[in-house]
């Protein structure tokens, strides 16, 4: 594995959630707290960034309904974003943002924070209290068909849900206990069984993962300026140093599923902290010898 170098110094305060868009080329990524969503190519060009009307917690690619002739219309196409009030409909090229369903109505003081999508459609996110202190979170799965599920609660920080190659077995973060969850999923997408499969080492707090296609889970050391790798029996097998504290997430991307694009954030630097370490809040990027597994999309017929 190469040393991870730095795409575009963008300096978010939070950035997460990186994207591989194979349609497009291109790499997505958000910055929570900076309300913004960001694009470039994956040698750092052609940048580009809107703002968002909300703290956006995630982005996932998404197609809109069949039309009646059996097309999907790219025009149409988009992605959904997680904003404070629930799911939303982002165009880039309008860069307009369209409310698509309402989640967590009576939770105010939560805000959304990571998601995926799984091989079947099926998105999979978190919910966190936006303040840190209270256990008021959620892990949740919205299935084809519309079928939102509460899969696990109690969370302050939620991160990082992921799933193995074969899509039986969901990963999810509890950020501030330090503890890696997984979880059988069965054929109906039902989550059960959640054991601890990896307590983290120090210094650091996990954050967001992702499965490569051997089953190695790649976890982002908040604070802990690395990421982890831990095969599928839950051993750590490698580490990857960054010259920034605050990891976020990475992506599997590129032609071959080998390009890492990796978030960072400055949040909760102090000023010395951030003098030392210029490049907190940049996306970076190495090369792995292993690929990623392919970006799925979501259909938004699914998610009213």
């Amino acid at each position: 594995m190469e040393q991870p170098v730095c795409l575009w110094p963008v300096g978010a305060e939070l950035g997460e959630g990186p994207l591989w868009h194979a349609a497009s080329e291109s790499v997505y990524f958000v910055d929570i707290r900076g309300r913004r969503l960001h694009r470039c190519a994956p040698d750092g060009t052609q940048r580009q960034s809107w703002d968002a009307p909300g703290r956006p917690g995630f982005i996932v690619p998404a197609v809109t309904v069949l039309s009646t002739d059996g097309g999907s219309g790219n025009d149409g196409d988009g992605f959904i974003v997680g904003l404070d009030d629930g799911l939303h409909q982002f165009n880039p090229a309008s860069g307009a943002f369209s409310l698509l369903r309402a989640i967590e109505a009576d939770q105010p003081g939560n805000r959304f924070n990571d998601g995926f999508i799984a091989a079947d459609g099926s998105l999979w996110f978190g919910s966190m209290d936006a303040g840190e202190t209270d256990p008021t979170g959620a892990l949740y799965s919205l299935h084809p068909g519309g079928r939102l599920s509460t899969v696990d609660s109690g969370y302050i920080i939620t991160n990082g849900p992921a799933m193995s190659p074969d899509g039986t077995t969901l990963y999810h973060t509890d950020t501030l206990g330090k503890k890696i969850h997984a979880f059988d999923v069965a054929p109906d997408g039902t989550a059960t069984r959640k054991r601890l499969f990896i307590a983290t080492a120090a210094p650091g707090h996990p954050d967001g993962m992702a499965v490569d296609a051997d089953g190695n889970l790649w976890v982002a050391m908040f604070r802990g300026a690395r990421i982890d790798r831990y095969n599928p029996a839950g051993q750590l097998t490698g580490t990857i140093a960054f010259p920034v504290s605050n990891i976020t997430k990475l992506a599997f991307g590129g032609p071959d599923l080998r390009a890492a694009f990796v978030t960072t954030a400055w949040k909760g630097l102090s000023m010395d902290e951030r003098a030392r370490e210029p490049l907190a809040g940049a996306l970076f990027t190495f090369r792995t010898g292993t690929p990623g597994l392919p970006q799925h999309t979501f259909s938004q017929q699914d998610i009213a």
